[in-house]
């Protein structure tokens, strides 16, 4: 498995309870994680969360219930996992966030759906409400907050010129990080500069170049006098022997979640901005300058228009109009 869990042979048992027989929950968690890797084609970074967070639910509900059977879980004992997960501390006095709790529970959701369409005998999924989350602030920079953020790269260096051309695509496809790690040099058309990624959920979609973003680049191709396939790698010594793929320099989503906040500094930018931010930051230009919100949702990949209207209430002009219109006029 590509989430780098161990698993142990398991005994192929009916779906449906008999009697004596219990569900182990280490076994049908593997299972669970195999299924969803395959079947729903979900990412190795999704695995090995919902792996996580299954792991921690599993320590706590056999120290809990004194038993690793599935089969024992009803809502007074979920009821006492939210409490866990509300009152959770670690050595370093850190807890967990609204919206951290909710991962877990939606970890668990997922497991027991799955479970229940196995014709396993469990609780009902349904039956657990997902906690209230917390509303979230949307961190975006104004177009001229951008502009300042892309000129602080020095073009003179092999490197500046990499963190320029991700700066540029970050704002100009609204890709997310992982999706931009994950491109290759053929991928990417410049003459007609759009190109097909697979994002979240498997889901496919088009994404698409600024002109501006295009010229830089193929500048960034030219300048490269490696072969490797990535294109974006790292600038390491004892780098891999030129006949190689180059897939070991491929940069990481945490390198350029340090590339974006270096330059957020260099830029002398108060408010801090991520990879994600430039995504927020192409949604609400977008939207700005009169896209439509049908439209954003299938440039950013949502599955649902619920995700993009997130954006709405920091981008409605008319709000804007009224304000300007009716406030301190009395």
């Amino acid at each position: 498995m590509s989430a780098n869990i161990t698993r142990k042979p398991i005994v192929n048992s009916p779906s449906r309870r008999t009697e004596g027989q219990s569900y182990h929950l280490e076994e049908l968690i593997l299972l669970f994680l195999e299924s969803i890797e395959i079947e729903r084609a979900v990412s190795h970074y999704t695995v090995r969360n919902y792996h996580f967070y299954l792991r921690r639910f599993t320590a706590w509900f056999t120290d809990a219930t004194g038993s690793d059977d599935i089969g024992k879980l009803n809502l007074p004992v979920v009821r006492k996992y939210r409490v866990y997960l509300s009152r959770y501390s670690d050595k370093k006095g850190r807890t967990l966030s609204r919206v951290t709790q909710s991962y877990h529970v939606i970890a668990l959701r997922s497991f027991l759906k799955w479970l229940v369409k196995n014709d396993y005998d469990v609780l009902p999924p349904d039956k657990i409400d997902l906690p209230k989350g917390e509303s979230r602030s949307i961190n975006f920079l104004s177009r001229t907050q951008v502009e300042r953020l892309m000129d602080q790269p020095s073009l003179s260096k092999p490197q500046g010129m990499r963190d320029k051309v991700i700066l540029e695509m970050l704002f100009s496809t609204g890709m997310r990080v992982s999706e931009l790690v994950g491109l290759n040099r053929d991928q990417v058309d410049l003459e007609r500069r759009e190109f097909g990624i697979i994002g979240k959920g498997g889901r496919a979609r088009v994404v698409f170049l600024s002109k501006r973003a295009a010229d830089w680049v193929a500048r960034y191709l030219v300048s490269r006098t490696d072969h490797w396939r990535p294109l974006f790698t790292r600038f390491s010594r004892g780098a891999d022997e030129p006949q190689s793929d180059g897939e070991t320099m491929r940069l990481t989503t945490r390198t350029v979640q340090r590339i974006v906040e270096k330059y957020r500094k260099k830029a002398g930018l108060a408010q801090r901005i991520t990879p994600h931010g430039l995504r927020h930051s192409f949604a609400t230009d977008l939207l700005h300058a009169g896209a439509g919100l049908r439209e954003v949702q299938e440039m950013l990949g949502h599955k649902n228009i619920a995700t993009t209207q997130i954006y709405t209430h920091v981008t409605n002009p008319q709000l804007r109009r009224v304000h300007e219109e009716f406030h301190g006029k009395s």
